[in-house]
């Protein structure tokens, strides 16, 4: 129970039986802790931060880490400050935050949740028929949670203390020291004592065949 409100005995009682129905339907899926009254079984945070919501979901594994953190609400205590001491810390918690009030305050709590930026994995509603209680989805956020700013680490390296590579004290490739090839001491390429190519004989001289004039044409009388 919130320490804020104070329910009448009849909303307490109910609230506490709808608390038992819901641990027994969630006890298959998960290990369920629950806060039922002024009791303290059931705690998320640590220090100051401590809040014992009304069902704790863990999971069934070995590490039983934080699933699900479920609170039920009745008519009297789905209110402003309600939603701020309560709804607004578990919605920061690294689990699904889900919220039940009565058919007739979905609207309220709806509006709550916008005008104080409070964010709910899924909202049902609760209503009775006979001595049973009937549960129906009528929310579900599909968005990503707003994750926590991320807390420096204690031994995380300090990039701005770490010395800057100087650049201008590296020394410099010296081009002017290294040897440059001389090409005036290479010797040059002598034509003049290179033999001459020899052109190769016509063809009628390699035939052997004696290469005639033809005599010039006479001529014509007059």
């Amino acid at each position: 129970m919130s320490p804020i409100l104070v329910r009448p005995v009849r909303e307490q009682l109910e609230h506490d039986r709808i608390i038992r129905i819901l641990q027994t339907k969630f006890r298959r899926r998960y290990e369920a802790g629950i806060n039922p009254g002024a009791e303290q079984n059931a705690a998320v945070g640590t220090g100051p931060a401590v809040r014992y919501p009304d069902l704790v979901l863990l999971s069934l594994d070995r590490g039983h880490r934080l699933q699900v953190v479920v609170e039920v609400e009745t008519g009297e205590s789905v209110n402003h400050l309600e939603a701020l001491a309560e709804w607004a810390h578990f919605s920061k918690l690294r689990a699904a935050f889900h919220l039940y009030v009565p058919a007739g305050m979905v609207d309220v709590a709806r509006r709550l949740c916008d005008d104080n930026r409070i964010y709910v994995s899924e909202i049902w509603s609760y209503h009775t028929i006979g001595d049973q209680p009937r549960f129906t989805l009528v929310h579900r956020n599909r968005e990503q949670p707003p994750q926590p700013a991320r807390q420096p680490r204690a031994l995380e390296r300090d990039t701005a203390a770490q010395p800057k590579r100087d650049i201008a004290a590296q020394p410099k490739r010296d081009t002017a020291a290294q040897p440059k090839r001389d090409t005036a001491a290479q010797p040059k390429r002598d034509t003049a004592a290179q033999p001459t190519r020899r052109k190769a004989p016509s063809r009628s001289a390699k035939s052997g065949a004696t290469v005639t004039k033809k005599p010039a044409r006479a001529q014509k009388r007059k």
